[in-house]
């Protein structure tokens, strides 16, 4: 199973470079994800979890000959004085220390802040679960408000998963630091892969950032070794569409085109980039396409 470069953009048709299984906050495994990559006639995609790499390993010893080119990938929560940040890596070596680090500093950050919300949950609205249930949450490898939500749901404290986050998660001050941006930077390009800044225009859940300050936290990353923005966007409207790839160009960086695929967490398609709609493909993405490392089966 070899790690290699695009040498013909050709045969890169269909691309989702964004997309999470359970692993994160998403509902497939890696053998169903493969399964419906190729059920969407997907020929390039990443599987990009929320700070965790273990399923892209998982993924890549099912690729076989036939099956559609992969890059591993990440995407890491972070937040700074700015606000918060979502930091895609790309291509990287996923034996990397720098990077499997920074993964497992991540992974105990998330079990503090469950803990936290469980007990905030319990004190506040008197919201409490089964001891078997709470075990099973502690056992996932990075657990979310998505899976506190889909438990709240199951005991009728809410009637949907939206509800709980908005409502009642969302409302929770968490005590603890999470990563910076410039740290996941380093970390990706330490490990020899390539940093993104996903949904830019969106920042982080419904969060709208408007284009100076899209500027300035471009000028703010890029010092550090950002390397690329996401362009090609599931939740994007043409304006974001065109404002982000006006930005690319302007500073030079790369583009890549994701979903950010959910499996039935969210209404999301595999393949839902708003890619195929373009009358060409920017230079941007085809630079990134040439230099990111890809696996085959």
């Amino acid at each position: 199973m070899g790690r290699d470069k695009i040498n013909n953009m050709k045969t890169i048709e269909k691309i989702d470079l964004h997309i999470h299984t359970v692993a994160s906050d998403g509902t497939d495994g890696p053998a169903e994800l493969l399964s419906r990559v190729k059920e969407a006639g997907i020929t390039l995609f990443s599987v990009t979890d929320h700070d965790a790499i273990d399923s892209c390993s998982s993924v890549h010893a099912l690729l076989r000959k036939t099956d559609p080119a992969f890059i591993y990938g990440v995407e890491f929560s972070c937040r700074d004085e700015g606000g918060k940040y979502h930091i895609l890596g790309y291509g990287y070596d996923p034996k990397a220390s720098c990077l499997r680090d920074l993964v497992e500093y991540c992974h105990t950050s998330r079990i503090n802040r469950l803990q936290q919300r469980l007990d905030y949950l319990a004190l506040e609205y008197g919201f409490t679960f089964a001891k078997e249930d709470t075990d099973a949450l502690f056992a996932l490898r990075n657990p979310g408000k998505p899976h506190i939500g889909n438990l709240m749901v199951k005991y009728g404290y809410v009637p949907t998963k939206e509800i709980a986050i908005q409502n009642y998660l969302n409302k929770h001050k968490e005590n603890g630091k999470r990563i910076r941006p410039e740290d996941a930077i380093s970390a990706i390009n330490g490990a020899g892969g390539i940093p993104v800044l996903a949904h830019p225009c969106l920042g982080s859940g419904a969060e709208n950032i408007a284009e100076d300050d899209m500027k300035k936290r471009l000028e703010q990353l890029i010092p550090y070794g950002l390397k690329g923005v996401e362009a090609y966007y599931s939740g994007f409207t043409p304006s974001m569409q065109v404002e982000i790839l006006t930005l690319a160009e302007e500073y030079g960086l790369y583009v890549t085109a994701g979903s950010d695929y959910h499996g039935t967490n969210k209404p999301v398609h595999l393949g839902y980039t708003h890619l195929d709609e373009a009358e060409d493909h920017p230079q941007g993405l085809l630079d990134f396409l040439h230099d990111v490392t890809v696996c085959r089966g």
